[in-house]
């Protein structure tokens, strides 16, 4: 299958000169990795191309027969404003060529300059663009609550509106050719949104998926990379690098925090220039996927340490989604306990139980350091024992407050006495009626599982609401 031209706009290069337009079209395609180009030897028919396709980049001579450069961009900036404009230009031509940047021109070069430096100032003026459209369609995007593409997020089990707030995000940047970074706690499901993200973006190639926490920096080239026969001892034969594999796709790269520096390094080159060696090759090939990383660790906290490149971090926060934690968003939790519940239960042969009206109120009070990760393995340990119609709490209890269970941490940071900003503090008796009515309000009423928040028994629990009650008239 043929891959979809790059950027998602085209580019027009209007020149008289037919070699000198092949030459440039080549340069654009081979280094620069543009291919969506177009060309146009008389510059009569430049407006009418701008009519009929969309166009967001204009390479423009200066000196043509017909209609100048400089006549052409005054039509351009007048009918087309969103159009950016590059003027090539010779070197008795640099007056003029100042003229047409007051004139709204976005860069001009020389035609005698060096090939690499125009084919960056395409590429960044290239990369500019697609922000400006990036957030024209996150600004249309969110003033309309409907998803384009719900089917899209199926496998992502919420109907909280941060979440749909993220995916209009990703359904705006989906056109992007930049990095997408998703951080997220372990077990929130960022790999989900790694999918959703290759299906948005519609490309034709596959979604190539490699964790990379542990990898040495050999290992990490070769797998990314690949090599060529005889490239090490024991490279008997060539291996694509994922990077290959992923062509016309998206290259999925997990835990990219816990990557090594010199790693850091090889990745931020691919990044930069779009191309990569394999190993024992010293012929460059060019990328064509789309970068998707993840990570659960604080990269700013690693950048402070020096343990993660700064520049590395910048090419990748292009665009950035933050997947929140399920303490976050406990309103999905029976949207999500129905669903594993019907899931696990098929996947083992099992009728679906039904659940007791109190497990969802249970599960509200846990914090789930574990995330979605974790409530699916407790609901899968309640289905492998459950017997009865309605499924047994037990499971879920011993899970929460069982003796291994790990203390629930939202932060590592010291937890602030609450009292302390009081200027007049409660009563013992009053601070126990306080946490007694928090605690029942959590728990919906459930006695049992207040008592539980409060870390007394059940009994006791129920002497202390008795005593609360006002006797009888």
């Amino acid at each position: 299958m043929g891959e979809k031209p790059y950027p998602a706009f085209g580019i027009l290069l209007v020149d008289d000169e037919m070699p000198w337009l092949r030459g440039l079209s080549l340069a654009l395609e081979g280094p620069g990795g543009l291919s969506h180009l177009f060309l146009c030897q008389d510059s009569r028919d430049a407006l009418g191309i701008l009519a009929e396709q969309d166009i967001g980049l204009v390479l423009l001579d200066l000196t043509m027969p017909y209609l100048s450069g400089e006549e052409l961009l005054q039509q351009m900036v007048t009918d087309y404003p969103q159009v950016r404009v590059i003027i090539l230009s010779g070197m008795n031509q640099l007056d003029t060529a100042v003229t047409c940047m007051r004139l709204g021109a976005y860069d001009y070069f020389v035609k005698t300059v060096e090939e690499e430096r125009l084919v960056e100032g395409v590429r960044r003026a290239v990369r500019m663009i697609e922000l400006e459209r990036e957030n024209l369609a996150i600004r249309r995007r969110f003033l309309q609550p409907q998803l384009d593409c719900p089917e899209v997020f199926a496998e992502i089990i919420t109907d909280h509106p941060d979440m749909r707030a993220r995916f209009q995000y990703l359904e705006a940047v989906a056109p992007s050719s930049q990095p997408i970074l998703i951080s997220g706690e372990s077990g929130v499901g960022k790999e989900l949104f790694a999918r959703a993200i290759h299906r948005l973006s519609r490309n034709k190639g596959e979604l190539v998926s490699v964790n990379v926490a542990g990898l040495d920096d050999n290992v990490f080239a070769d797998t990314l990379f690949g090599h060529v026969r005889g490239a090490y001892t024991g490279a008997d034969a060539m291996r694509k690098g994922m990077v290959e594999v992923a062509a016309g796709g998206t290259l999925f790269l997990d835990e990219i925090g816990d990557l090594s520096i010199a790693s850091q390094v090889k990745l931020l080159r691919l990044l930069q220039n779009g191309e990569y060696y394999p190993l024992g090759s010293d012929q460059p090939k060019q990328m064509s996927a789309r970068v998707v990383v993840a990570t659960h660790a604080d990269l700013d906290a690693k950048m402070a340490t020096g343990a993660f490149r700064r520049d590395l971090y910048y090419r990748l926060i292009a665009h950035h989604v933050h997947v929140p934690p399920l303490r976050e968003r406990k309103e999905d939790l029976p949207l999500l306990l129905d669903f594993f519940l019907h899931k696990l239960a098929a996947d083992l042969g099992k009728k679906s139980p039904t659940p007791p009206p109190e497990l969802a109120v249970l599960l509200a009070t846990y914090n789930f350091p574990g995330n979605i990760r974790e409530l699916e393995a407790m609901v899968c340990d309640a289905i492998s024992v459950h017997q009865g119609k309605v499924l047994s709490m037990k499971t879920f209890v011993d899970r929460i407050a069982g003796p291994d269970q790990e203390p629930q941490k939202v932060s590592s940071a010291p937890r602030k006495n609450p009292f302390e900003q009081f200027a007049d503090l409660p009563t013992l008796q009053q601070a126990g009626q306080l946490l007694v009515d928090v605690a029942m309000q959590r728990s919906a009423g459930n006695q049992s599982i207040a008592a539980r928040l409060l870390g007394i028994s059940q009994p006791a629990l129920s002497k202390r609401l008795k005593q609360r009650r006002p006797e009888p008239l």
